[in-house]
């Protein structure tokens, strides 16, 4: 009977681990993209950053360290705090549209899932350039933004996990590699959804 009882509890408790590393899996960063190395090799400037919850931790002790006074600095700190990760590609080209529609498509698959909720689709007829912004939503609650963002010479990737203060998110851009224009691009669909 003990035999059973101590075969039974391990049994539980290697569910309850695999369980838990399974939901603990969902909110790591992605593994880059196949898609990604073969950008990389066609760019002329490749600019990567792969931060996860320790590396964003071990960043914000050197934040607001001498100057007290900056809030987009405090505000960035604070956000960072919960967060699980941060995943920024940007790729500069010397010719215009070196990328193509169908890599475009790829990367928005690859990053996004059920989970994961369009915001903006913004397009120009007859162009590949646009900008996509996509939200997880978890209970009501921010818990990832993902920006893709394709100019004629410059493709920008920026995927952000944990919970974001959309109020506070500003204070993110030109930090951790996140292009300014990212943020910019998600103010402006917080505008165009009449947050």
């Amino acid at each position: 009977m003990k035999r059973t009882m101590v075969w039974a509890s391990m049994l539980a408790l290697g569910v309850a681990i695999t369980v838990a590393a399974a939901a603990t899996a969902q909110d790591d960063l992605p593994a880059p993209s196949p898609i990604e190395k073969t950008l990389a090799e066609r760019a002329a400037h490749v600019t990567e950053v792969t931060l996860d919850k320790n590396m964003l931790a071990f960043a914000g002790k050197f934040m607001n360290k001498d100057k007290d006074d900056d809030k987009d600095d405090k505000a960035a700190k604070e956000m960072i705090q919960g967060l699980r990760g941060v995943y920024v590609r940007d790729y500069e080209f010397d010719k215009d549209n070196e990328y193509t529609a169908e890599e475009l498509e790829g990367l928005r698959k690859y990053i996004t899932s059920t989970d994961w909720s369009p915001m903006v689709h913004e397009r120009t007829k007859g162009a590949k350039e646009g900008t996509d912004v996509y939200l997880k939503l978890v209970n009501g609650q921010v818990q990832g933004l993902f920006v893709l963002d394709a100019e004629p010479k410059e493709l920008s990737l920026v995927l952000i996990l944990g919970p974001i203060d959309m109020d506070k998110i500003g204070a993110l851009g030109g930090s951790f590699g996140i292009p300014k224009q990212a943020v910019k691009d998600v103010k402006k669909a917080q505008k165009e959804a009449g947050k």
